[in-house]
């Protein structure tokens, strides 16, 4: 089917246009009367240069997701038919590369699919959670429920991301500025008060002397300098990229004083809601084990959840392979031990991850207050000790003259 552009006016005299899918411009302009709105102009809609150019399409991201599962909940719950909420859905889709999603999972659905087997063909929008909880929601009949649950679940984690991506943006941004300053000061402007001190003789002090040998390696070492660090990058990369690299630096990574802390309180909040969510919808324990396991993000609460899949495998609960991993808190285990003791598992998780939500907001918050001063303690000692060596042979000079 083709895409036709339209302009009609309504009952009320009022100008409309917009787009519809259809077979001819027959079809179109019978549907514009359906809606009682009389066509002025129809037209088939020109082909986009660059439609077949993947990296100059717009990205689907996970707001627009997010968007599309409350939008779907509701119209299910309201008792429209799948195929009817699809096509609604894809005509008043704005982003273009999601639009042609939509299309094809609703293709796919007509042609006998069902929902979860249309979603698994984008994998990168639906990962397995989703996919695994709509069938979950298709087989027991509460995909409105399920379509809700998901909903809240990726609102919740997209303010866990942004809330860790804040806490992180801060420092980084401020070192690769004091850095850029500092390469700046040392490259160009050290030398010109160097030349300056040559010709006004005499021994400079001691300060002075350690900032112009610094500046005159740089200049020397720049293209070594930086060829060592792309060197570096492109090394650390490849030793992430290999199984061990990723364990080790995942695992170091957890035992880094306050960003560690911060990390696993992240980790058990993720690992509960997600599993929380997956039970609470009907997924087996064992599957939702190993969506969970490959949605972790670090190598060492990975190994730690195939570790409790496998236990679980073999009719041990829950909690104990958990207490045994060393990541998760004694407190998890215990109120995850009662949650299976009492069949409350799912709600015993969603607890748990409403609790370290806030510990994570909270550490967020700590980490930013402990960070704040010490950036600009940093930058004070750095930028303002270089500015003092430079300015000590100017007040030698002062007291020699006065």
């Amino acid at each position: 089917m083709a895409v036709y552009q339209w302009v009609g006016k309504n009952r009320k005299d009022e100008v409309q246009k917009g787009e519809i899918e259809a077979v001819s411009e027959e079809a179109v302009k019978a549907q514009l009367s359906r809606q009682r709105i009389t066509p002025t102009k129809v037209k088939k809609k020109s082909k986009d240069l660059f439609e077949n150019v993947a990296f100059l399409q717009p990205k689907v991201k996970q707001r627009d997701v997010i968007l599309f599962a409350r939008q779907f909940s509701t119209m299910i719950d309201a008792g429209l038919p799948i195929i009817q909420c699809l096509d609604i859905l894809y005509s008043q889709q704005a982003n273009a590369t999601f639009k042609k999603m939509l299309r094809e999972i609703k293709e796919s659905v007509e042609g006998g699919a069902t929902l979860a087997e249309a979603l698994k063909k984008f994998p990168k929008q639906f990962d397995n959670l989703f996919v695994n909880m709509i069938a979950a929601g298709e087989a027991g009949g509460i995909l409105d429920a399920i379509l809700r649950r998901l909903a809240a679940y990726m609102e919740k984690a997209a303010k866990l991301k942004a809330q860790v991506k804040g806490a992180m943006t801060y420092p980084v941004v401020t070192l690769i500025i004091a850095v850029l300053v500092l390469a700046v000061i040392l490259v160009f402007v050290i030398p010109v008060f160097e030349e300056m001190f040559a010709d006004f003789g005499g021994e400079l002090p001691m300060p002075t002397q350690i900032v112009v040998a610094m500046s005159d390696m740089v200049k020397s070492k720049i293209i070594y300098i930086i060829v060592g660090l792309v060197f570096f990058i492109i090394a650390f990369k490849k030793f992430y990229g290999t199984e061990k690299g990723r364990e080790f630096v995942d695992k170091m990574l957890l035992k880094v004083p306050v960003f560690g802390d911060l990390l696993r309180k992240v980790a058990v909040a993720k690992f509960t809601r997600t599993m929380g969510t997956m039970l609470a919808s009907g997924v087996a324990i064992l599957e939702a084990l190993d969506i969970v396991a490959k949605t972790a993000g670090n190598k060492t609460v990975e190994k730690a959840v195939y570790n409790v899949r496998k236990g679980i495998s073999e009719g041990r609960t829950m909690a104990d392979p958990l207490a045994q991993s060393g990541v998760f808190p004694s407190m998890v285990c215990q109120m995850i031990s009662v949650g299976e003791s009492t069949g409350a598992l799912d709600a015993m998780l969603e607890k748990i991850a409403d609790f370290y939500d806030e510990e994570v907001d909270q550490a967020v918050e700590n980490l930013t207050a402990l960070i704040e001063p010490f950036m600009l303690v940093f930058l004070g000692v750095t930028i303002g000790g270089l500015v003092i060596a430079m300015y000590l042979p100017i007040f030698k000079m002062a007291g020699a003259i006065s």
